[in-house]
């Protein structure tokens, strides 16, 4: 069983995922096909449908100042693995301040008002913690990975983070510095370049209609002042959720989070309007670049993640280009045609409806045929049912490769701030095989007839438009 309840059920909301810092290899592509291709080898031996037995227990009970707290015990290493999920994600943004949320939640980590940002990072390496602060389009996270001899110390450095800190002057200008020659480097990268692009297009107004980390123009009229207004109106336990994954009991963990968080207050969390919106199309950018392959993205508004259609959309999506090499677009545009090294789709929903989008690259020359051929994957779909194959095959990646999602304190901690945020149900992991497994070829049928458009996407290709020759 993997939940236990030791309080009412409460819902506050819906994810987001911060990446990996420390480990960017994680998120290559060689390293992906390395993943997919052990799935495949460990879903033909078994092996994952075993693991998927080994869920710990979660226990989630509401602390006295409303916090939700979420426990996994799991004690074959000696190390507790902390997230906080905060809902003050760059939705949150007011207009022409965007990137204000994500500068906020680095700002946690440059200075409290005990230790300046260079002792707080010496004293977390001298007990070998890890400490990292996120700011995401939904929300904002927390997260502390350390040992258990060391908890207490830890504990104290990731309280003193979220609920002294200081945001010096000095600092903050150094991250808005920092942040605004990543967006300038992002501009010589063509893929970064699509996906702007891509974004302003497809979201005229709305929660996401913005970079997280915010825009040339809106990053210079931060100040220290809006950030800490900012993190007084949400940066409150009662718009929180705490997972802690590992060498840990609820007692425990109860006992030290309790005699700790007095200093964190609640406080009243405007209520906001929200009023998300997709541009119509068809509409084509073209953007020139003297570069050799044509960057291209096809997409239109998807769906949030409360939506019901999740799970028919899932499978959906990867027959069409979310399976990797066993995805339609795969097959025809690189596999039959090879006219692309990547072609995926994806459907990227959020608290709010998000895009829906198919990203590949190809040869300026073969541009027209690659996108022709893809958007004829899509009108196939609504045409005609998938196979019995493909339909199961589908099925028993998404059921089999459920269990890497739990594979580690952080992957754990992780997935449990958002079921909660998503108001998906601890059970989740327990109920996600089934609702996966009953998608049938008429559920796939008529999800592709209801959300894709091909006839009305956005397409923006980002080439050397001269040998594209796209018009």
């Amino acid at each position: 069983m993997f939940f236990v309840s030791t309080s009412p059920p409460l819902w506050p909301g819906q994810p987001g995922k911060k990446p990996a810092r420390r480990f960017p290899f994680l998120r290559s592509p060689r390293f992906s096909s390395l993943i997919g291709f052990l799935v495949y080898v460990m879903l033909g031996l078994g092996l994952l449908e075993r693991t998927a037995l080994a869920i710990p227990p979660v226990q989630r009970t509401i602390l006295p100042n409303q916090l939700v707290l979420l426990v996994s015990e799991e004690h074959s290493l000696p190390l507790v693995t902390l997230q906080l999920l905060v809902d003050a994600g760059s939705w949150r943004d007011p207009q022409g301040k965007e990137g204000l949320a994500y500068v906020t939640a680095n700002g946690l980590l440059l200075g409290t008002s005990k230790h300046r940002a260079t002792v707080l990072n010496e004293l977390l390496d001298f007990i070998g913690a890890s400490l990292d602060a996120s700011g995401g389009r939904d929300y904002a996270t927390l997260s502390l990975q350390i040992l258990k001899k060391d908890l207490d110390q830890g504990l104290d450095l990731f309280l003193e983070a979220l609920t002294q800190p200081t945001f010096p002057e000095e600092e903050i200008r150094r991250e808005i510095e920092k942040t605004l020659g990543s967006i300038q480097a992002a501009e010589d990268q063509p893929t970064a370049v699509a996906t702007k692009a891509f974004q302003k297009a497809l979201f005229p107004s709305g929660p996401y209609d913005h970079p997280v980390e915010g825009t040339r123009d809106s990053l210079p009229k931060l100040s220290r002042e809006l950030l800490v207004d900012f993190y007084r109106t949400y940066y409150h336990p009662n718009n929180a959720i705490l997972a802690v994954v590992g060498d840990i009991t609820l007692e425990e963990a109860q006992a030290k989070l309790l005699l700790r968080l007095t200093a964190w207050p609640q406080g009243k969390i405007p209520k906001s309007t929200v009023n998300p919106q997709f541009a119509q199309g068809p509409e084509k950018i073209q953007i020139d670049r003297p570069i050799t392959q044509a960057n291209i993205m096809i997409g239109h508004g998807g769906i949030s993640r409360e939506n019901p259609d999740y799970y028919a959309l899932t499978v959906m999506n990867y027959i069409l280009g979310g399976g990797g090499f066993a995805s339609r677009l795969v097959e025809e545009i690189r596999s039959a045609r090879g006219l692309a090294y990547s072609v995926r789709s994806s459907f990227d929903p959020g608290r709010y409806p998000g895009p829906f989008q198919i990203v590949l690259q190809t040869k300026n020359a073969s541009a027209r045929e690659a996108i022709s051929l893809a958007l004829q994957q899509m009108e196939r779909l609504q045409k005609e049912m998938v196979s019995d194959k493909e339909l199961e095959g589908a099925k028993k990646y998404l059921v089999g490769s459920f269990p890497l999602r739990l594979g580690t304190q952080a992957n754990l901690a992780g997935l449990l701030v958002q079921v909660e945020y998503y108001g998906l149900g601890l059970d989740y992991p327990e109920r996600y095989p089934s609702l996966i497994r009953s998608v049938t070829r008429e559920d796939v049928l008529r999800v592709a007839r209801t959300y894709l458009h091909p006839e009305s996407c956005i397409l923006v290709v980002v080439a050397n438009l001269k040998e594209a020759k796209l018009d």
